[in-house]
């Protein structure tokens, strides 16, 4: 598939997602939800808390807050160190005034999910366990070291100690799942948004060479004008100085170079036209043009319509749009079966009254079993299929973004897609095969402007 310099999202540094601001404003929340909270456990509940020791504790991140603002621009981005320590800060704030509130006898000790679940939503996975490690860690020592939770009369208010360790097993488990929740759905998220990012980006080039077209087009038709004058005054010079041969040469040369020229603007005029113009084209003309650019790369790749080599002449070939979609996607079917094939690649096409179906199989390895379930998610493996094609392409890692920029395309032409490994017994080849169908009524459709006309008929 498409070579992609993109790298597995598990290897980006998230972190640089965040913003100091964000942070700063989530700590900002927690102070006055802190706050509040002990305002009214002193107040209205008449719990003996240690205000001074508590407000010193909330007043380090009010501190923490002020000092980032003044000292940082808002639009900053965090780096991960940077990131980390600010969640280590505000983990072992939380730690330090549930010590002061009664340890894990307090209800808030659940808060102490916060710091790492944002570390598992944007921090590396190295990040994330350290912190996920400190918070067991700290909630350990919270059950044997802290201070009483008492009320105003003296009373103790503790909970028993089978419910207590409940309660400390709860925050253990919560925080292994929820980090991990948080982060396989962070993954997949980011995963998911760069390979929709190089789906737009490959769609675009497309469109981008499409219109290319058009530009020569007009710009063959342009030129047209000077180029002929310039061939009628050079044959008027060529006529004139007869008697001088060397300046007759020169002009002769003049006209010949404007007739050559001329036939080059001719073909890129009509090249352009048909750019333009072809938007719709007799399916096995557009397979032939995806197929074309990996003709001759060492495989031996045979086109088959309908069971015949030769299409001219079959009846009821389906016109089919000429789209940028179907293009950028049969182009990377078959240059995946390419790479991968050993001497051998076979697209097969084939129409009926209510299907159209492109099969596109290689003599390769396949498919990996244990990811076929996958094939076509984003970075679904980085897997090279044999040491020989390691040795020989040792960059190469394929069967993720390219497959997937490939079924989806085709799939928004309304195409349905289903990967496979075959054995020898299936035209004696084995290898992986993929098959493309469409419903034939609405791809033709498709292929119609709003207006009603057939670009394809447009002269």
């Amino acid at each position: 598939m498409t070579n992609s310099s993109t790298g597995s999202p598990q290897t980006f540094v998230r972190s640089h997602w965040v913003r100091l601001q964000t942070l700063t404003t989530l700590r900002w929340l927690g102070v006055t939800g802190q706050t509040i909270a002990l305002l009214v456990a002193h107040y209205v509940l008449d719990l003996d808390l240690r205000i001074g020791l508590c407000s010193i504790a909330i007043g380090a991140s009010v501190l923490f807050n002020v000092l980032t603002t003044f000292l940082l621009p808002k639009t900053t981005r965090l780096s991960e160190r940077a990131a980390f320590l600010s969640q280590l800060f505000d983990l072992y704030q939380l730690t330090i005034l549930l010590f002061l509130t009664g340890g894990l006898n307090n209800p808030f000790s659940i808060l102490l999910l916060a710091p790492i679940t944002v570390s598992a939503t944007v921090l590396s996975l190295r990040s994330t366990l350290i912190l996920g490690g400190f918070g067991i860690f700290l909630a350990t020592t919270l059950i044997f070291g802290h201070l009483p939770l008492m009320t105003i009369g003296g009373e103790i208010i503790e909970m028993p100690t089978l419910i207590l360790w409940g309660g400390w097993a709860a925050i253990i488990v919560a925080i292994v799942f929820v980090a991990s929740y948080a982060r396989i759905i962070a993954v997949e998220s980011f995963s998911m948004s760069q390979a929709l990012a190089a789906t737009q980006l490959a769609l675009a080039r497309e469109h981008q060479l499409t219109a290319l077209g058009g530009v020569v087009a007009a710009a063959a038709h342009e030129m047209g004008t000077p180029l002929a004058t310039i061939k009628l005054t050079s044959g008027e010079l060529a006529e004139d100085l007869r008697d001088k041969p060397e300046l007759a040469e020169d002009a002769e040369l003049i006209r010949t170079q404007a007739d050559r020229l001329g036939e080059i603007l001719r073909n890129m005029g009509r090249q352009g036209r048909d750019d333009l113009h072809l938007k719709s084209a007799p399916l096995a003309a557009v397979i032939e043009e995806a197929a074309e650019p990996h003709i001759n790369r060492g495989k031996d790749v045979t086109l088959t319509f309908n069971g015949f080599e030769r299409y001219d002449g079959l009846k009821d070939m389906p016109i089919i749009p000429r789209s940028p979609e179907i293009m950028h996607g049969l182009r990377n079917l078959i240059q995946n079966a390419v790479d991968f094939g050993t001497l051998t690649v076979s697209v097969r096409t084939d129409w009926g009254p209510r299907k159209v179906r492109v099969i596109v199989q290689d003599d390769g390895p396949g498919y990996p079993t244990d990811l076929l379930g996958r094939i076509g998610e984003p970075f679904a493996a980085r897997l090279r299929h044999s040491e020989k094609m390691h040795l020989e392409r040792p960059e190469y890692e394929g069967m993720g973004l390219g497959l997937f920029i490939a079924k989806t395309l085709l799939e928004r032409s309304g195409a349905e897609l289903s990967f496979l490994n075959v054995s020898k017994s299936v035209d004696e080849m084995s290898g992986a095969l993929v098959t493309v169908v469409w419903d034939r009524a609405l791809l033709e459709a498709s292929r119609t402007d709003p207006q009603g006309q057939n670009p394809a008929v447009i002269a």
